[in-house]
């Protein structure tokens, strides 16, 4: 087993960020060949999913989030906390913590068009979020 911290600092709710290069790196450095690569973020208002890191698809997602938990309603967490983010933190549960990759020859099995992504979803304009990538094999 071989495990690894990335740091991502992050600017704002929306923000998706392309961890792939990362992750790939990572899976070299562990000397694995075949296996699973799980990568998790810490914090219950981010997330980590796949998609294809293009502009169209992204404005799509976050769009299709708005729809799911939208900005312009109450929440039960907000009248709770008084911080607002009761919509991150739904949004968040919605995609969720992680996702576990297989490792084929030393790389990830993502498709031609599939990269692994962070989701900030905080309405708080930046913050350091901590993903875990745990490789076995």
């Amino acid at each position: 087993m071989f495990r690894t911290t990335i740091q991502v600092e992050t600017h704002g709710e929306g923000e998706i960020v392309n961890l792939t290069p990362r992750i790939e790196q990572a899976i070299t450095e562990s000397g694995v060949r075949e296996g699973l690569a799980s990568i998790f973020v810490t914090g219950s208002t981010a997330a980590i999913t796949t998609i294809e890191y293009e502009p169209g698809v992204l404005s799509d997602l976050r769009r299709a989030l708005s729809v799911i938990a939208p900005a312009d309603i109450p929440y039960a967490h907000d009248a709770a906390w008084g911080d607002g983010n009761g919509r991150s933190h739904v949004r968040a549960a919605v995609i969720g913590p992680s996702v576990s990759v297989p490792v084929i020859e030393g790389r990830l099995a993502c498709g031609t068009w599939q990269q692994v992504v962070l989701l900030e979803l905080d309405v708080r304009s930046s913050r350091q979020r901590t993903v875990y990538v745990t490789v076995l094999g």
